[in-house]
């Protein structure tokens, strides 16, 4: 079973703001095995709006629509489609109690702008929207199913998982769809593609794989869709056990909707460890990763950015002579600030960073994209150099993917 998504908004058109919407609708449909046909992006126009609808009702059985149903003027996704559907606007009474309670629970009383929420096609089927004031909308035709929903992601996603996910399962029967992705870092896609090609070749054709790749890492994922699940289940592990003894030297571990970030979480939790890191070029990025996932205060101590030379001195007793003799961007100075940090903050694992992103050379004479990254324990320390480029952004990005991929090679020594 098909799906078409479509958002409707110029603020999305301008790049004011960024769909997110739709990723969320697209993942909650392929857990229940909808694949989405297509994702459509709107203005706020009538005639544009009815003309990407008639497209959706040709490509899909369900066609989910976000956006436009605010109460300003410019808001017109209620009244389009009720013209598309021959339909009229009706109030709704339990829509209009929701409002007035909103409201109450803020001490307001809404205007009739607000009241006017409450009017609906009189063919839609309400859904009910308890975080705002615009109900979702169910309307079918000719066996497909049209959902209007608001934009507001919270709202939306309310409504996707309290209604719209539970009515699709009771109205229609959908095949099962399994997903497994294994990451890998350190090596390129297409020289893993070449390593693994005889396998993927002999993959079941129920069974589809994705490159997924991003500076430095590659993702392989693995989609059965089927009606038996536990047929989809077992050969789905099957393949994983042959396809993993292949690329066992850059193999991380499975993602499950987790970063290489969230996976060494885990990792330093099992094994009662802790971190911090020493950034230089990265800027904190390394940081922000790690302290982006839950549960991240119980292994990661914190972390000196240390982007001026002088604070490379000044905070983490960086020698001097050292780097006046190496320069700032070297081994010598990266395995210093990593022995530092560690110290500083009485861990067990430490990363430092220290390179030229870019666009200039800076306080060294390193060549843009040069990036040292250096490990610590209690036992030792060691740096490895790489060139990441001319990029800024993708310099400090790989330089961010490199360094977790060293350190979680350095935590599965143990």
């Amino acid at each position: 079973m098909q799906a078409e998504i479509i958002t409707i908004g110029d603020e999305i058109l301008i790049g004011q703001i960024v769909d997110t919407n739709s990723a969320f609708i697209a993942q909650q449909l392929n857990k229940i095995g909808v694949s989405v046909y297509q994702i459509t992006s709107v203005q706020d126009d009538k005639e544009h709006i009815i003309k990407s609808l008639k497209e959706a009702e040709d490509n899909a059985d369900i066609i989910i629509v976000t956006g436009g149903l605010g109460p300003t003027k410019d808001d017109i996704t209620k009244k389009t489609i009720a013209e598309y559907f021959n339909d009229t606007l009706v109030r709704n009474n339990d829509v209009t109690e929701n409002i007035k309670l909103l409201w109450k629970n803020f001490n307001q009383v809404p205007s009739q702008v607000n009241l006017d929420q409450a009017l609906v096609p009189s063919k839609a089927k309400v859904l009910m929207n308890t975080f705002g004031s615009a109900p979702g909308m169910w309307i079918e035709k000719g066996g497909k199913v049209f959902i209007s929903l608001p934009g507001v992601p919270y709202e939306m996603k309310g409504l996707i998982e309290n209604e719209v996910i539970p009515k699709l399962q009771q109205a229609f029967k959908f095949p099962f769809i399994q997903h497994k992705t294994i990451l890998t870092y350190g090596l390129g896609e297409s020289n893993l593609a070449a390593r693994i090609e005889e396998w993927e070749d002999n993959l079941p054709s129920f069974i589809k794989l994705a490159y997924l790749p991003s500076l430095g890492k590659v993702r392989l994922r693995l989609t059965a869709k089927a009606s038996d699940k536990s047929l989809i289940e077992a050969e789905i592990e099957k393949q994983v056990a042959l396809l993993l003894p292949q690329i066992k030297d850059i193999f991380v571990g499975f993602e499950e909707d987790e970063s290489i970030e969230a996976i060494i979480g885990k990792q330093l939790i099992q094994l009662n460890k802790t971190i911090a890191t020493a950034e230089s070029c990265t800027g904190g990025k390394i940081a922000e990763s790690i302290t982006a996932n839950t549960g991240a205060s119980h292994y990661f101590k914190g972390s000196v950015v240390s982007y001026a030379t002088e604070a490379k001195i000044d905070v983490l007793k960086v020698d001097e002579a050292l780097i006046n003799k190496f320069s700032v961007v070297s081994s010598e100075v990266a395995e210093a600030m990593a022995t530092s940090v560690l110290k500083l903050f009485n861990v067990d694992y430490a990363i430092a960073t220290t390179g030229n992103a870019g666009p200039t050379k800076g306080d060294a004479d390193a060549e843009v994209g040069t990036v040292y990254i250096a490990i610590a324990t209690k036992t030792k320390v060691y740096s490895e150099v790489f060139n990441f480029g001319n990029h800024r952004i993708k310099v400090i990005n790989k330089a961010v993917n490199k360094a977790f991929e060293m350190l979680q090679k350095e935590i599965l020594k143990k």
